[in-house]
C-alpha cells in the first residue's frame, strides 16, 4: 500500500524526542530492554542518521529517561520504573485535551508584582514560571488567568523567593475599561490549529482509501503526536465565555484523534516489524494503545498519580520554562 507524501511534523522533531514518543506509544509498562540496534532502526524510519539515533540514545540515558542493560556485547534500553504511570498521564491529558472547554465561574487569578530593573534574572525566570502555568501579561506586572491557579501561583513566587508580588482572585466590572481577555492573543494559536487541520485531514483520505502502508503509518502517527502534544502546553485553554465563535480547536482535535486511533494497528505492526530484524521474540511484546485503552489505564491508575519527582517529569518541565523564556 503506498500513497502520496503525508504531512510532516511542522517542525522536524529531535531524535530524542522522537524516541520517548515511539516509546511511549508501544512499549509503557514493559520491563524487558530493547536493543539500541533496534532503536536505531526505528529512528531510521524518521530519516534520522544511525549516528545522531546512537547520540540521542545516549543522551537520554545520561538524563535518566531510560535505564540501561548489557549482555554481552548486546546494550539494551529500557524505560524506568515509575515512568509508566508519567506516560499514561501525561498520553490521557494529550488525548483529551480540547474535547471540551473548561466551566467558568467568572473570576480571575490575578498575579501583580514589582521586580526591579537590575534584577532581569529573576523578571524573567517569573515570568517563565507564569507562561508555563497559562497566565498572560496584561500589563508588565499584571498577569491573569481564568482558571484559579493561587495555588500553583504561590508556589512559584515562594520558590523565587519573590516578595514583592500578590496573588488575588477577582471578577472583572463592566463598563468601557479593557478585557482581562485581551491579555490572550489567540490569533498565532487560531492560524496553528487552522495549520494541523490542513495537515492532516489528507491523512483521513487516504486511510478511507486504504492507502496508508505501515511504515507510513508508523511515521505518521508519530509525527502527529509530536505535533499536537505542543497544543496542550501553549493553547491557554480559555472557557467557552471567553473563546472566539470560531474557534478551530475542535476540528483540530477530532482529526488528531481519529487518525491516532485508526493508524495505532498498523503503526504497531511497523513498530514490530522493525523491532523483529534485531529481535523476533522481542517484537511480540509491543501493543499501541489507543484513547479506549489509555483512558482505561488511566482510571486504574487510582490515587497512584506521578509527584513531579520522576527524571522524565523534570525534564518535561525543564523543556517547558526553557520554551517559554525564548518567547
Amino acid at each position: 500500500m503506498t500513497t502520496g507524501p503525508l504531512p510532516r511534523a511542522q517542525q522536524g522533531a529531535e531524535p530524542q524526542l522522537l524516541l520517548t514518543s515511539l516509546l511511549g506509544d508501544f512499549w509503557y509498562w514493559r520491563d524487558e530492554h530493547i536493543p539500541s540496534a533496534a532503536l536505531v532502526q526505528l529512528l531510521g524510519e524518521f530519516d534520522i542518521s544511525p549516528a545522531s539515533a546512537r547520540a540521542a540514545i545516549r543522551r537520554l540515558a545520561a538524563r535518566g529517561l531510560l535505564t540501561v542493560s548489557r549482555s554481552g556485547r548486546t546494550t539494551a534500553y529500557g524505560i524506568p520504573a515509575r515512568t509508566s504511570e508519567v506516560i499514561i498521564e501525561r498520553t490521557h491529558r494529550m488525548l483529551t485535551f480540547g474535547t471540551s472547554a473548561p466551566g467558568w465561574d467568572g473570576q480571575w487569578t490575578v498575579v501583580t508584582f514589582s521586580v526591579p530593573e537590575q534584577d532581569r534574572g529573576l523578571r524573567t525566570a517569573l515570568r517563565s514560571r507564569l507562561r508555563v502555568l497559562r497566565f498572560a501579561a496584561l500589563y508588565d506586572g499584571v498577569w491573569v488567568s481564568p482558571h484559579d491557579l493561587t495555588g500553583p501561583a504561590l508556589t512559584a513566587l515562594r520558590e523565587l523567593d519573590l516578595r514583592s508580588a500578590t496573588v488575588f482572585r477577582a471578577t472583572e466590572v463592566p463598563g468601557e475599561t479593557g478585557s482581562p481577555v485581551a491579555a490572550f492573543d489567540l490569533e498565532p494559536l487560531a492560524r496553528e490549529y487552522d495549520g494541523f487541520v490542513e495537515r492532516y485531514e489528507q491523512v483521513l483520505t487516504g486511510l478511507a482509501a486504504g492507502l496508508i502502508s505501515p511504515a507510513q503509518a508508523l511515521r505518521t502517527r508519530t509525527e502527529l503526536r509530536v505535533d499536537w502534544r505542543r497544543f496542550p502546553e501553549t493553547d491557554p485553554d480559555l472557557p467557552a465565555e471567553l473563546l472566539p465563535a470560531d474557534w478551530a480547536r475542535d476540528r483540530a482535535q477530532k482529526v488528531f484523534l481519529q487518525i491516532y486511533d485508526r493508524l495505532g494497528p498498523l503503526a504497531e505492526l511497523r513498530f514490530r516489524q522493525v523491532l523483529a530484524a534485531t529481535d523476533p521474540a522481542l517484537a511480540e511484546f509491543a501493543t499501541h494503545h489507543d484513547s479506549v485503552k489509555v483512558a482505561a489505564l488511566f482510571a486504574e491508575l487510582g490515587d497512584r498519580h506521578p509527584a513531579g519527582d520522576t527524571p522524565f517529569e523534570q525534564a518535561a518541565e525543564a523543556r517547558r520554562l526553557d520554551d517559554a523564556r525564548r518567547q
